[in-house]
């Protein structure tokens, strides 16, 4: 992050169906990248041995981290599973706890899943139009459960910061799995209190 210059105005392109611009690069997460993130860790071996898929990226604006200021990006999860678990975000916390987060769904079809640290859990719908609030205190993990790459635009407070730490150790205590051809929401047995 750019920690000190002054920001002025200025416009950015999105691509409203694939999230995509060409004024910046993407920080990409790739199968290895999301090892014990899974709930089959031997799945997830397995298919990292055939080929290391691309499961997310995202583009994200570098201001300086002030409050005042506000980071905005695009977030694209791809299609697939792990053992019955549909691709997703690693997900993080805000090192500034009590930081909220809005994502809007550009396109394809998931879930934002939430928790907090005192134990309450939500999930959201994303569909393309949708807005979806993630108060202050929330881990938020983006999952796509359908056919096409799930693109979600994303705004929050620059000196916000990310906790990916947390759920690297304890993991989500919900999985979002498909069972009998449906999306269905577990308990996540790996789950640590």
């Amino acid at each position: 992050m750019i920690k000190d210059f002054a920001v002025t105005p200025f416009t950015m392109y999105f691509d409203l169906k694939n999230g995509m611009t060409d004024e910046k690069s993407t920080t990409k997460r790739y199968l290895s990248n999301m090892n014990g993130m899974f709930a089959d860790n031997e799945a997830l071996k397995e298919m990292i041995k055939e080929e290391d898929i691309l499961a997310y990226e995202f583009y994200e604006l570098s201001l300086p981290e002030k409050d005042s200021n506000l980071l905005f990006g695009t977030s694209i999860v791809y299609p697939g599973k792990v053992g019955n678990e549909y691709f997703m975000t690693k997900g993080h916390f805000h090192t500034i706890l009590d930081t909220a987060e809005v994502y809007y769904c550009l396109s394809g079809k998931g879930y934002m899943l939430m928790e907090n640290p005192e134990g309450d859990w939500a999930d959201e719908e994303l569909t393309p139009g949708k807005a979806v609030y993630v108060p202050g205190r929330y881990a938020h993990r983006s999952v796509n459960v359908g056919d096409e790459p799930l693109v979600t635009f994303f705004v929050f407070r620059a000196d916000a910061g990310h906790d990916y730490g947390t759920i690297e150790t304890k993991g989500y205590r919900k999985l979002i799995i498909e069972k009998d051809g449906k999306v269905e929401i577990v308990d996540n047995p790996k789950w640590k209190s």
